[in-house]
């Protein structure tokens, strides 16, 4: 549990004038009861004749009753309005401190993300609330311990066999709060990882639609979607019930208080040593009373939630990276905007410390890449070299799972390696994933994302960029045609995942993005296989002839390795031949049975078209 108390501690004092304000602001409402039991008690007393009464007397203590209600509820609405800037600060630092190892943090991301995106968004969603309403609750669990300290020694004043008569109840509400902790959690957190589930699918249904569509599977998506939310269903139904059995608990707990104190006070009260103010008293404090063992059983049974919203917190970031990561203040701005970004640099021993004049690439070159996909070591990719000079194409080509995007994966750090080594200009970089990155590298993945945001912002991803720059990205990439036909130009919303554009403009969408940036070197991924022949061939010859100097490429089409100055085959994670294309056509028997396929692969599609 340290971790947890870790990331508690951190939360309550990384802003702490907010935290203490928002605890001082809140203590009164927990406290304030207190006056309320003890006008309540003069007041009745001199109702019922206890006590010296007039009616002006009786009216002042009414007004006063009502005064104190109407603080307490000034109260709660001045603590929520400025509670509120605490807690979302508290869950912007944590979220925070996951998306920048995610996106900067040495080693591969990839490894570390959960199976679906909902999982992601699920742990930054409801893992963070988690985590901020165990910090949270410390306030609440402070308050009521003072209203319970305070109230049982007044009440014990007035009559310690009846105050001691309630205590039993209210520890009984403790035990069962204490007992019903792990069962609570487990079904909490079930109900979370289906939520998550649900929403992982809805984002793959709206993701595939046409492919659902096409294949006619629209009542098997729907019926797959009915299934999932039908255990998501029974899960919060499972986890509700158990919520509410312990506040309900709670509840009877209070009302049997109540009588025992009926039961209790009568005798007492006939003889005159307990009092009707004393019995209002009683009843006024019980009903908080019991907000003591609730907020002791709700810090209980979320102080192991909050330790598994940690640990999947922390299972997101980088290996080296713990609870002290995640908790660090780096600055979290929310009435007014960060301060503007210091210039890039090199993080300290990455690459030789490099300076932004050695950035210009001369030569990137890798020696004995090695990456295994299982633990036999049977696929993968095994001991690769590439040099890549300024001014070349280079093509990497291959049968399929040969090892062509695992090669190119693994050279710009998003998957880690087995071993091998990489350097830029003959300098050793450390780690790929952090150097590698625009304006020295650009990549233009296989599989191409884009938001469903206009194509403006898609391009750039929140890059400064003058529309000329824009405008010569996308004519490099053969977009501009394309974007003279929409009514809106860059303004043009793509849909999700760009499903309002046709495959062979999302890839070609997908490089103008990697183009704007301008890099040193631009690597793509089987970039043109969604499009036509002439299109290809065009595209091919903008980046070849007036796009960045130095490219890499995956691609087994004829349009790019007739443009390559080198050609890279791999045969099963294996380099099978090195070269220019006439040389391994005549040397590399992999290269010619490659060749020969995809030349009666465009054949047909050409003669289809």
């Amino acid at each position: 549990m340290k971790p947890v108390m870790l990331v508690a501690t951190r939360l309550a004092t990384f802003d702490l004038r907010r935290y203490l304000v928002g605890a001082l602001l809140w203590m009164p409402v927990h406290v304030v009861p207190l006056a309320g039991g003890l006008v309540l008690r003069q007041l009745f007393d001199q109702l019922s004749g206890h006590r010296p009464a007039s009616l002006e007397l009786s009216l002042w203590w009414c007004a006063a009753f009502v005064g104190v209600e109407v603080v307490r509820g000034v109260m709660i609405v001045i603590a929520w309005t400025y509670g509120v800037y605490w807690w979302c600060a508290a869950a912007t630092l944590l979220r925070s401190n996951v998306l920048r190892s995610l996106l900067t943090a040495r080693g591969p991301a990839a490894a570390r993300l959960p199976h679906s995106s909902g999982e992601s968004v699920a742990r930054l969603r409801d893992d963070v609330a988690d985590a901020v309403d165990f910090t949270d609750e410390s306030v609440s669990l402070a308050g009521t311990t003072v209203f319970a300290a305070a109230a049982l020694a007044i009440m014990a004043s007035i009559d310690p066999v009846i105050t001691l008569v309630l205590v039993v109840p209210m520890l009984a509400v403790g035990v069962l709060s204490r007992t019903l902790r792990r069962p609570i959690a487990r079904l909490h957190r079930r109900s979370r990882v289906l939520g998550a589930a649900v929403t992982a699918y809805i984002g793959e249904l709206f993701g595939g639609v046409l492919a659902i569509k096409t294949a006619g599977a629209e009542e098997a998506a729907l019926e797959r979607l009915r299934e999932h939310n039908r255990r998501r269903r029974d899960a919060a139904v499972k986890d509700r019930l158990a919520t509410d059995l312990l506040d309900a608990t709670t509840g009877t707990t209070i009302e049997l208080s109540i009588g025992l104190v009926l039961l209790l006070a009568a005798p007492a009260m006939r003889g005159g040593e307990f009092t009707v103010g004393d019995l209002a008293l009683f009843t006024s404090y019980i009903g908080w009373l019991t907000a003591l063992p609730r907020s002791i059983g709700t810090t209980l049974y979320g102080l192991p939630q909050a330790a598994v919203a940690v640990d999947r917190l922390t299972r997101l970031m980088a290996p080296h990276e713990n609870a002290d990561d995640l908790s660090r203040d780096n600055g979290v701005w929310l009435r007014r905007d960060p301060p503007p970004p210091s210039p890039a640099a090199v993080p300290p021993g990455e690459a030789g410390g490099l300076s932004r004049g050695g950035d210009r690439l001369a030569v990137l070159e890798a020696r004995g890449l090695t990456v295994r996909h299982d633990d036999h070591g049977r696929r993968g990719l095994f001991d690769v070299d590439l040099r890549l000079q300024r001014g070349t194409f280079t093509v990497v080509t291959g049968a399929v799972g040969s090892g062509k995007t695992t090669l190119i994966r693994a050279l710009l750090g998003l998957l880690p390696l087995h071993s091998g080594t990489i350097s830029w200009n003959g300098v050793p970089i450390g780690d790929p994933g952090t150097f590698l990155v625009p304006g020295r590298a650009a990549y233009a993945g296989q599989v191409p994302r884009l938001f469903s945001e206009t194509l403006r912002e898609n391009l750039l991803l929140g890059r400064p960029a003058t529309d000329d720059e824009i405008g010569r990205a996308l004519e490099l990439a053969a977009f501009e045609a394309d974007l003279a036909e929409m009514p809106d130009g860059l303004d043009t919303v793509v849909g999700p995942r760009g499903v309002r554009l046709s495959g062979g403009q999302v890839q070609r969408a997908t490089a103008a993005r990697a183009l704007v940036r301008t890099p040193e070197l631009l690597v793509v991924d089987d970039l043109s296989s969604a499009l036509d022949v002439e299109t290809e061939r065009l595209l091919w010859d903008r980046i070849a002839g007036r796009g960045p100097e130095t490219v890499l490429v995956v691609s087994h089409r004829q349009a790019a390795l007739e443009r390559a100055d080198q050609i890279i085959v791999l045969d099963r994670g294996h380099v099978a031949g090195r070269g220019p294309l006439g040389e391994l056509l005549e040397h590399c028997p992999e290269m010619r049975r490659l060749w020969s396929a995809e030349r009666i692969t465009e054949a047909e599609e050409g003669g289809g078209g």
